[in-house]
């Protein structure tokens, strides 16, 4: 299975800065800067040619990671479990991970990508640093009798 974790483009701030609490509607409404809309686009065309017709695409129902889902051009499923500030384990159970076929493209926010990649990689801290607008795309595999998830490619828009 492939997990190809997008996370939402530049956005603007809260309108109440740092004390605006995650998933509130004013937190829900804000949009792509400029800068983040051109990460977006940049980010789905080189998505756009690595991925298959049938992947699936799963965002959260924030209006940055829409937008970002929108530059990829294809029919995004909108799912509460991508919220700001969701459960690493109800974004792996969405997917289907590990049993999962096929890619899986999952466009939301951190600290929960990051700490899904974490958490598939056995990373120690728990949680994983993810620029904004970028991509993580994760495989699972089995490799001498065991299944192991590794890092297929990691890209930023600035580099795409």
């Amino acid at each position: 299975m492939d997990l190809i974790l997008w996370r939402h483009a530049e956005a603007q701030d809260h309108p109440y800065g740092e004390q605006g609490a995650q998933g509130d509607p004013l937190d829900l409404e804000r949009r792509l800067t400029p800068r983040g809309e051109k990460q977006a686009t940049r980010m789905a065309a080189w998505l756009d040619r690595q991925l298959p017709d049938g992947a699936k695409v799963y965002v959260s129902p924030a209006e940055r990671a829409r937008q970002t889902a929108h530059a990829l051009g294809r029919k995004p499923r909108v799912r509460d479990e991508l919220l700001p500030g969701a459960d690493p384990a109800a974004v792996l159970a969405l997917v289907g991970w590990p049993e999962g076929r096929g890619p899986v493209v999952v466009i939301g926010h951190q600290p929960t990508l990051g700490q899904v990649i974490a958490q598939l990689l056995n990373l120690p801290d728990g949680e994983c640093t993810m620029r904004k607008g970028s991509v993580w795309w994760l495989r699972q595999r089995e490799r001498n009798g065991r299944m192991q998830t590794v890092i297929v490619t990691v890209q930023t828009p600035e580099l795409v």
